[in-house]
């Protein structure tokens, strides 16, 4: 019989479990966690004895995280969250929160907002390990489920239990290699040449393109790849137009020449996207704030190379 039980069982644990799963290795879980590799393979042991599962195997130089594990790290995920709002149901103070938060955002929203939000936690809020997961195409039951505690997307998720804040839009603009073609004249010019661009999904893509097709605006697409960082790969010593976000002039495309689309396109709305259960979580409103105050910086340092609607307070 196991000498320990369940009452043997506390934060640190949980929190030990889920660092070694999300790192998927012990070095890492101990770098995140300020402690020794010792210290985390102890309290594995210990965790091991509690769960009667081995919860990581030898693979290869690593380790990976046995089914039970990953069972139990979205359970420990959620009772460390309802750990943290007992002890911050009161005053909440960033300099004291210790979590690691989740957000799922695709890599134009991550490259855009989240290296700001993550200096901002740095320094306000150290504690806070910040996870980054593609978002895709968002659904419900990854909020509900708690899988990640916020999405970056323009396509929120419909349900009773989702709230959403827009934070900004941006206007849609043609990338080009200006070493290969000029900007299209015209509609005739653009329709007329080849295109590229972005299918997360099997058959699911960008809400443009089918507003576009919808409208009667056919283009050809020659080149479909499953995120905007793969496009320059493609564009550059190309003929090809690839119609998405300007802001992604300022990171993944620059170097690109880009022009208005000489074809109506409708503004790209972002939104930021929560679960109800957080909404008046102070821990959660403290870091929705803060993201929401990286907005302006970044789109103000994007426009001189692209052109945006800007922020927006609207909920």
């Amino acid at each position: 019989m196991s000498k320990f039980d369940h009452f043997d069982l506390d934060g640190h644990l949980l929190q030990l479990l889920v660092a070694v799963v999300e790192t998927g290795s012990v070095t890492g879980a101990a770098q995140r966690l300020g402690v020794t590799q010792s210290a985390v393979s102890h309290l594995l042991d210990k965790l091991r004895t509690i769960t009667g599962d081995p919860l990581f195997v030898k693979s290869g130089r690593g380790i990976v995280a046995t089914a039970r594990a990953e069972e139990l790290a979205a359970q420990a995920r959620g009772l460390l969250r309802q750990l943290q709002h007992f002890a911050h149901s009161g005053e909440f103070d960033p300099a004291r929160w210790q979590t690691t938060f989740t957000i799922a955002a695709n890599d134009f929203q991550r490259d855009l907002l989240l290296p700001p939000l993550a200096a901002r936690l740095r320094s306000q809020a150290p504690g806070v390990a910040l996870r980054v997961i593609p978002s895709g195409v968002p659904r419900l039951e990854t909020l509900r489920t708690d899988d990640c505690q916020l999405v970056i997307s323009p396509r929120p998720p419909e349900g009773s239990d989702i709230v959403q804040k827009r934070l900004f839009e941006d206007q849609y603009r043609v990338f080009y290699d200006p070493a290969v073609r000029h900007a299209p004249f015209d509609e005739a010019e653009y329709l007329a040449a080849d295109h590229a661009t972005v299918v997360y999904e099997p058959r699911r893509s960008l809400d443009l393109d089918q507003h576009l097709a919808n409208k009667g605006v056919n283009r050809r697409f020659t080149v479909m790849v499953p995120s905007f960082s793969a496009l320059p790969a493609f564009v550059r010593g190309t003929p090809l137009l690839a119609t998405v976000p300007g802001l992604l002039a300022r990171h993944t495309l620059s170097g690109l020449a880009s022009c208005p689309p000489p074809v109506t396109c409708p503004t790209m709305p972002m939104y930021m996207i929560w679960h109800a259960r957080y909404q008046q979580d102070a821990a959660h409103r403290w870091l929705r704030a803060q993201l929401e105050a990286v907005v302006a910086p970044a789109l103000a340092e994007a426009a001189p190379q692209a052109g945006f609607a800007g922020a927006s307070s609207m909920a």
